[in-house]
């Protein structure tokens, strides 16, 4: 079994040269023009004449600062309005039905209008990437603080722990796991809000090179626009991945047991 575990990434590895190939046959024997199917050389090209003119590292500042920005603000919103939820059913039945109608409307429908309020500069781009990660870090933040077992409350009453106490020795670590698989999934959909954002109105950021590369017929610039998407996203996935590998290890222990 371990040897199995061990070739894993060489599988991965042979699965991503084997789906190149792929590409690069089919592009060449299909007859297909470049502007509808470049081959991975045209793309790579591309990314290699964005790459030394600065213009694919500007625009990915562009739009990792939309990201990083509309996460945090999502991420502490949901944070504090998911506790305060999971601690009262009054205000959750209160504010269910806007928080469900909020998700009901596609953020494509209410982008354009978040624009027009806000302008087309960095916030309406934040806020919509923001709207789009806050329901599920919501949803796991009550969940999260809901599992806690009652038994450890009564523990901590009986030692007479503040409420802060309680907060930060208890409901914090138990419900982190959850926490942070929301984060995982909050991580990932933080990337669609940015480009949803920037493909409304903007000037700058990948959203806008995929625009420019659509309207000029040049395919290899959007695909590259796609993959530096996708890598945003992976290097993201993996950053809280690694923050559940560092404070979860006593998941780990515990399991070794």
């Amino acid at each position: 079994m371990t040897k199995i575990f061990n070739r894993i990434p060489w599988l991965g590895l042979f699965s991503l040269m084997a789906g190149l190939l792929a590409w690069e046959l089919t592009a060449r024997l299909s007859g297909l023009p470049r502007f509808i199917l470049p081959a991975p050389g045209d793309v790579w090209r591309s990314f290699i004449k964005a790459l030394t003119t600065g213009t694919l590292l500007y625009h990915t500042a562009i739009t990792l600062t939309e990201i990083v920005l509309g996460m945090l603000a999502g991420v502490t919103f949901a944070t504090v309005v998911g506790y305060s939820l999971a601690k009262s059913r009054t205000l959750e039945k209160v504010l269910a039905p806007y928080l469900v109608a909020s998700q009901a409307i596609p953020i494509v429908a209410i982008a354009p209008l978040l624009v027009i309020w806000l302008g087309d500069g960095i916030l309406s781009k934040v806020i919509i990437c923001a709207l789009i990660v806050f329901f599920p870090v919501l949803v796991n933040t009550i969940v999260g603080i809901r599992a806690v077992p009652t038994a450890l409350y009564d523990l901590m009453n009986s030692v007479r722990a503040t409420r802060w106490q309680i907060l930060f020795k208890l409901e914090l670590p138990a419900s982190l796991p959850i926490l942070l698989g929301g984060l995982r999934v909050g991580a990932t959909l933080s990337v669609i809000g940015a480009i949803v954002g920037e493909l409304v109105d903007a000037q700058e950021g990948l959203g806008y090179l995929l625009q420019l590369g659509d309207f000029q017929y040049d395919t290899s610039m959007v695909y590259v626009a796609v993959f530096v998407l996708i890598f945003l996203a992976l290097g993201l996935y993996g950053i809280v991945t690694l923050l559940e590998k560092r404070f979860l290890k006593w998941q780990t222990v515990s399991s070794s047991r």
